[in-house]
């Protein structure tokens, strides 16, 4: 049988969601944990690959058990053995088909930037105490929605068959202290969100243009767009599958 999990988590100190030789995971910790409590070596495919030190408020995985775990509290259990910045909220079947990362209908990141010196959340913004123009910033993301290829704010040397992603919002708001970015899609490439933002700072800063983003993304090329943001400001904070996934 098939199961989705559920689960958020504080990436600081993780070297992203995915595997590394030498280095730890979420999907490592995560795999250890069910491993323990299922008492049988469990391998987790996730929803994506978040980057070192990015967040996720939620993030989805799928593993295969043929057991049963009925009797127990899987959501308590794992809880209970992972360390405190990763949390499971739910665990539950699915059709023997779905795959947590391929049946993904869309995904929603926000990123987060601290317009004033905050001690509570250093580690959890991007601390930017210039003064920003977020009707320049708006402007820009209408016209994310013009394009499909997005290869001028992919990391260079990835290895995908098309640098196309349907954007379906894109908009800047002010909260509190706060600028939030959302931005939802179908798809995303690696390092493309941290990029629109910190081409989205250099518009908001001045040093560019609005329309400038046209002859960007034309270009596809990754020296064209701005630099990467860093990543502590990243949250994956939504992913929707359809209805028909789960197993009644």
């Amino acid at each position: 049988m098939r199961f989705f999990i559920e689960l958020s988590y504080n990436g600081k100190a993780y070297h992203g969601w995915q595997n590394q030789p030498n280095a730890i995971s979420v999907q490592e910790v995560l795999e250890k944990a069910l491993s323990t409590i299922l008492k049988t070596d469990i391998s987790v495919m996730g929803a994506g690959r978040t980057d070192s030190g990015v967040h996720a408020s939620q993030m989805f995985a799928h593993f295969d058990y043929e057991g049963d775990f009925k009797s127990i509290d899987i959501v308590f259990k794992l809880n209970s053995f992972l360390p405190k910045d990763i949390a499971v909220s739910a665990v539950f079947e699915v059709k023997p088909e779905v795959h947590a990362r391929f049946y993904a209908t869309s995904r929603t990141y926000h990123y987060k930037i601290s317009t004033s010196k905050n001690v509570f959340n250093y580690d959890f913004a991007y601390q930017i105490q210039l003064p920003l123009d977020i009707d320049a910033m708006n402007e820009a993301c209408k016209i994310l929605f013009q394009y499909k290829d997005f290869q001028c704010f992919s990391k260079t040397n990835t290895d995908v068959k098309t640098y196309n992603c349907e954007i379906k919002e894109a908009h800047w708001t002010k909260i509190n202290d706060q600028l939030v970015f959302t931005i939802t899609a179908d798809r995303f490439l690696r390092n493309m969100v941290r990029a629109i933002v910190g081409t989205m700072v250099n518009i908001g800063l001045g040093k560019m243009k609005a329309e400038e983003l046209h002859a960007v993304i034309a270009s596809k090329s990754r020296s064209e767009a701005g630099f990467s943001v860093p990543a502590h400001g990243l949250y994956l904070v939504k992913i929707v599958y359809p209805e028909s996934i789960k197993n009644y």
